[in-house]
């Protein structure tokens, strides 16, 4: 069965299982413009290498952890630009704050012409009580502004349990996001961060982790959500059996409607690396890799950081581009091929 509606909106269809190869689920069209938008993010195989920058109350404690406030525009500045000119030409895509990040390097020249842009659209942190948490729109910012600043997609971050009292507020929030992201035809990057409904108590269990980020993933991506960063579902200090993070990542593959990325939460690289890898193995697209990659920057200056930059940082970005390239599902599995919609006249339905 398929429901066809104007080529700016999302075709719904019912794929057979034995097409998907992952079991039965509702797959989707993407609009020509979140399509195009897409392919700008991701390598020419459909496959996600993309480098996070969209770091701002975290790195300014990261500089001057005793007074972040302390912490100025420029210095915020000029770090991301300098990551970004030094990793964007390896990176598939970028992601951005509107803050400190997305301004600065565009006016710049920093991000390559090969590198799809997204920018973040939420107010950093959240509101409410600790298991209750809410997050928000940047006051002043918006999906609109973001597509005026020609960016290829929107990234927007919530504290998300689904067991929490307000969420339903945060489920809602995510289909406000969703429909302007229609409407401007731009791909909606959605990252839900679980926490511990427990008082006192900052870690889920790993057993809790399995299960808050793969219900998660179930209840939030069928919401108009086009790409999950996904935590890695499990705790892998309490957790080492790696036939287990296949199981369960399997578990997640399956759970979500939408094509899923890794987030790298401030692990270790090496540590990143064996995620990225098993992720990719279980039906992953790759990765929005942020700390893992270039944390140690943040403690170098001048030419010590452009070292580091175009040495490490460069060669951490090329080895998950190995891997990724290797064992990554491309994006474009996910959805039917648009040629079929596209005829004679289409734009006046558009």
């Amino acid at each position: 069965m398929q429901v066809i509606i104007p080529l700016a909106y999302t075709l719904f269809e019912l794929v057979p299982c034995s097409k998907l190869g992952l079991g039965s689920k509702l797959t989707f069209m993407l609009s020509l413009g979140k399509t195009h938008r897409l392919r700008q993010c991701a390598t020419p195989d459909g496959k996600f290498v993309m480098l996070a920058l969209d770091h701002r109350n975290n790195l300014q404690h990261a500089f001057n952890p005793e007074n972040p406030k302390a912490v100025t525009y420029q210095q915020l500045a000029d770090f991301k630009t300098e990551l970004i000119s030094a990793l964007s030409p390896i990176s598939s895509g970028v992601l951005l704050d509107p803050q400190y990040g997305a301004a600065a390097s565009i006016a710049c020249g920093a991000i390559h012409g090969s590198a799809g842009m997204l920018i973040a659209v939420e107010k950093t942190g959240y509101t409410g009580i600790p298991v209750a948490r809410q997050s928000q729109i940047l006051s002043g910012w918006s999906v609109e502004k973001i597509s005026r600043l020609g960016a290829a997609g929107v990234k927007l971050l919530i504290y998300y349990h689904p067991d929490a009292p307000n969420a339903d507020a945060q489920e809602a929030l995510v289909r406000e996001v969703s429909q302007e992201c229609r409407k401007y035809d731009l791909p909606f990057f959605l990252e839900p961060l679980s926490f511990s409904l427990k008082p006192g108590v900052k870690k889920l269990s790993s057993d809790a982790k399995r299960a808050v980020v793969i219900e998660t993933a179930r209840r939030l991506t069928p919401l108009g959500v086009d790409i999950l960063k996904a935590e890695f579902p499990l705790n892998i200090a309490d957790e080492q059996d790696e036939t287990i993070w296949v199981e369960v990542c399997e578990e997640l593959s399956a759970a979500s409607t939408v094509p899923w990325v890794l987030l790298s939460a401030g692990v270790n690289f090496d540590e990143f690396v064996r995620q990225t890898k098993i992720v990719c193995q279980a039906g992953a697209s790759g990765v929005l890799a942020g700390r893992a990659v270039w944390k140690e920057a943040v403690e170098l200056q001048g030419t010590d950081r452009i070292d580091f930059l175009r040495t490490i940082a460069t060669q951490r970005m090329q080895q998950l581009s190995q891997v990724i390239d290797t064992y990554a599902r491309p994006w474009t599995t996910f959805h039917p091929d648009l040629t079929a919609n596209v005829s004679e006249g289409w734009y006046q339905n558009y």
